[in-house]
């Protein structure tokens, strides 16, 4: 696997663009819009909200009754969600008018909404966006680079990524953008995002490796404990690598797979470390546990903590937060034999020994917390299981922005 300058125009056959529709936003981008020059292959995953945005209803009907998938048309500023019936109206024309410029099904056109809840879109903003779009597309890099800044919300960077491997003796690229900052707590995929390949696969295939992968990556970070109402995950393949049809678990599909994950891992961890007022990304590994399902469940309990966050930002080496959010998981084991160290820029402090505080410098530790990126190894001796969770700190910013994120 070689990993590339790019993102969701990497892979062949694929055109994006950004637009300024001005649907929330003034002065910026927030419209995007990907193409394929031929039909997709899709797979996809959702949010498991009980309350779903209206286009993630319309995304999961594609993915359930259309024969292929073709475009994807993205807005920022406004969500589309507790809309009804007008935001079902609103899903339905904005793939209308994709659908009619591009000359494609208007049930291979999908929908993407990320903002505000329980607005309305202004239609007529919407379908200039896409009229504005359509003669931009392109497949150069800068295309793909405001494709990914044209949905970002409180994102501060644009998160992009693409690799290629050999699949039985051709080249094949896969791509991906996405977007995320806050209301990050997935449970199926994550906030937004998109990954284009020109591999050719069975769509069964793709779907069974999304949903298998998605749990070691996207389902393995967080923010602030929301869950989205409207987490959504595409893939879109259109076979132009020219590749025979990947069809079966086999050596050569188990190279895709890894390549999609890291895609998925590395644009899952760019959502972690951009949490909204966030200093610093955290990583939470893991080992030991009794399985993997005990592992996961201990990983996330760090992350999600609150105090622990919040003492990350503070640089504070408070052991005993951790040790808590380890204790509430509702895992079992053995809290006398833990053990964790603080690790980051290549140096490795031990914090924690067999449950009590190890013999560390408490400056020396606070200066290794005040690096960008923190990993929280834990041990606990119980067995084989293992895994890693993605999260950040808590800050003053984050209150801050979602204390007036709709005004």
């Amino acid at each position: 696997m070689k990993v590339i300058e790019g993102g969701i125009v990497s892979a062949r056959g694929f055109r994006a663009t950004g637009t300024a529709a001005g649907i929330k936003y003034q002065g910026r981008k927030d419209m995007a819009m990907i193409v394929s020059d031929s039909p997709c292959v899709l797979a996809g995953v959702f949010t498991s909200n009980v309350v779903k945005a209206a286009p993630v209803l319309w995304d999961m009907k594609v993915l359930r009754q259309s024969d292929y998938a073709q475009a994807v048309v993205v807005n920022a500023g406004i969500a589309n969600a507790c809309t009804g019936k007008q935001g079902e109206e609103s899903c339905r024309e904005t793939a209308s008018e994709a659908a009619s410029l591009l000359g494609i099904p208007e049930d291979s056109v999908l929908i993407g909404s990320t903002g505000v809840i329980g607005m309305p879109l202004d239609m007529e903003k919407i379908k200039n966006g896409i009229r504005a779009m359509v003669p931009e597309l392109g497949n150069a890099a800068e295309n793909g680079k405001i494709a990914a800044e044209s949905i970002m919300t409180t994102d501060t960077i644009p998160k992009q990524v693409a690799v290629q491997v050999e699949i039985k003796g051709k080249t094949v690229t896969i791509g991906g953008m996405a977007k995320g900052s806050g209301m990050i707590h997935p449970n199926m995929g994550t906030m937004l995002a998109y990954v284009t390949t020109d591999a050719s696969i069975k769509k069964e295939l793709l779907q069974s490796m999304l949903e298998r992968d998605v749990k070691d990556t996207f389902n393995m970070v967080s923010v602030d404990g929301d869950t989205s109402t409207n987490d959504t995950l595409l893939v879109l393949a259109n076979g132009m690598a020219g590749n025979e049809i990947m069809d079966g678990e086999d050596e050569e599909s188990r190279k895709f797979f890894d390549a999609l994950h890291y895609v998925n891992e590395n644009l899952a961890k760019m959502i972690a470390g951009d949490g909204e007022g966030a200093t610093k990304l955290l990583e939470i590994r893991v080992t030991g546990a009794a399985n993997t399902e005990d592992a996961k469940k201990l990983a996330k309990s760090v992350t999600e903590s609150s105090l622990t966050k919040a003492a990350m930002y503070g640089n504070d080496a408070n052991f005993g937060r951790i040790l808590c959010a380890l204790g509430y998981s509702g895992v079992q084991f053995n809290p006398d034999q833990i053990d964790f160290y603080f690790e980051a820029e290549g140096k490795r402090m031990m914090i924690c020994r067999n449950g009590q505080a190890a013999d560390y410098n408490e400056e020396e530790a606070s200066a290794l917390l005040a690096h960008e990126k923190v990993v929280i190894d834990i041990y606990l001796k119980e067995g084989q299981g293992s895994a890693v969770a993605w999260g950040c700190d808590l800050t003053y910013d984050y209150v801050k922005i979602n204390a007036d994120y709709r005004s």
